[in-house]
């Protein structure tokens, strides 16, 4: 089971990103992430005038690693480790501080 899944808030740990917070867009094979506004670069494009494609400088967003971010726990305002516990027959993630189901409202 994925601990970090695509529509997650995440905080970054490490980086020239510390501290800020994104949603997942993408999981990028099994050890990156893709997200939002977090890691954009500036990118130059050559003109492909087949395409239709006009050249310049592209902000684009690159993938960061999964060990860089964690799961932002709304209720203590903070990163968190998650675990896996099984409930009712199916696994859930779970706040490993608090031990609260992740996305269960409150």
């Amino acid at each position: 089971m994925q601990r970090i899944r695509k529509g997650d808030e995440v905080i970054v740990l490490t980086g020239r990103d510390k501290k800020r917070r994104g949603t997942v867009l993408q999981l990028v094979g099994t050890d990156q992430v893709l997200v939002e506004g977090i890691n954009v670069v500036k990118k130059h494009v050559k003109a492909n005038p087949m395409a239709g494609t006009q050249g310049g400088i592209v902000d684009k967003t690159m993938p960061i690693h999964i060990s860089n971010v964690a799961l932002f726990n709304a209720e203590t305002g903070k990163g968190d480790r998650v675990g896996v516990k099984i409930e009712d027959g199916s696994k859930v993630r779970v706040f490993r501080s608090s031990g609260a189901v992740v996305g269960a409202k409150a």
